[in-house]
């Protein structure tokens, strides 16, 4: 055994879906930095385009719609015969309409299953189908502390959020003895575009940060280590389980409602 090579990723090629921003961003350039050749691929691959200019040449930049299953095949499909192989698949994306159940429309609940449901189902489809074909790879998908724990106005997402973690863990009973390994990773509150409303309104914000046992928010930057950990040789036996990356929120009790 090399440990000095455990979490190494070298000759080694990762989808990372949402790349263009936030914790998708991050994620991108850890595996790069680890070795990995990256695809960067999201909706607005304009934004795809400045995380792969910064990871340099050992990247690039696909398009992919994650509620379109089309996109999502043709883009695991043509990064396997362009590269030869997917060894490493990421997916962030993930909506969330804040409203309690008794306002939800069905407009709403459609357009939350779409994104975080059917967009993870056809990543995991996707990808475990190319990598069981070759015999290896990981996937890693973002779900969160809302797949354990729910507070007012989260109810359908934090529905999304534990269905994700069943579809890993049966795809994880299913592809293991193919030689892939699915886990998911569950931060809790992370400082990125998407949760700059709360960041808007202090005692939200403020509220979420003393709720954790370290007191305060994540940065996407620490969730990279988790995903790179699950995609390297280091988490080798690791298979159909959730990472929680959250500051010790689920060991600490107690609640905030959040102004609705």
């Amino acid at each position: 055994m090399n440990y000095e090579q455990l979490f190494r990723l070298d000759n080694r090629t990762a989808v990372v879906i949402g790349a263009g921003s936030g914790i998708g961003q991050s994620v991108a350039k850890g595996l790069a930095a680890h070795g990995a050749f990256v695809v960067c691929a999201d909706v607005k691959p304009e934004l795809a385009e400045i995380t792969a200019r910064e990871i340099g040449e050992h990247a690039e930049v696909r398009a992919v719609d994650v509620t379109q299953t089309e996109s999502v095949k043709a883009l695991f499909q043509s990064v396997a015969a362009e590269r030869g192989s997917v060894d490493i698949a990421v997916a962030t994306p993930a909506i969330n309409v804040r409203k309690q159940l008794l306002d939800y429309t069905d407009e709403d609940f459609d357009r939350v299953i779409a994104v975080n449901l059917k967009g993870t189902l056809a990543v995991l489809r996707e990808a475990g189908q190319i990598m069981a074909a070759q015999g290896r790879g990981s996937i890693i998908v973002f779900s969160s502390i809302r797949s354990l724990v729910v507070e007012p106005g989260q109810g359908v997402y934090a529905a999304t959020k534990s269905g994700m973690v069943q579809m890993v863990r049966a795809l994880a009973a299913e592809l293991g003895q193919k030689g892939v390994r699915v886990n998911a990773v569950a931060p809790g509150v992370v400082d990125t575009p998407l949760t700059r409303p709360i960041k808007d309104k202090p005692d939200w914000y403020n509220a979420y940060a003393d709720r954790n046992a370290l007191k305060r928010w994540a940065s996407s930057d620490e969730m990279a280590g988790a995903v790179i950990f699950l995609a390297s040789d280091a988490a080798s036996y690791v298979t159909g389980t959730v990472l929680f990356v959250d500051g010790g929120w689920t060991a600490v009790d107690g609640r905030f409602t959040p102004p609705l």
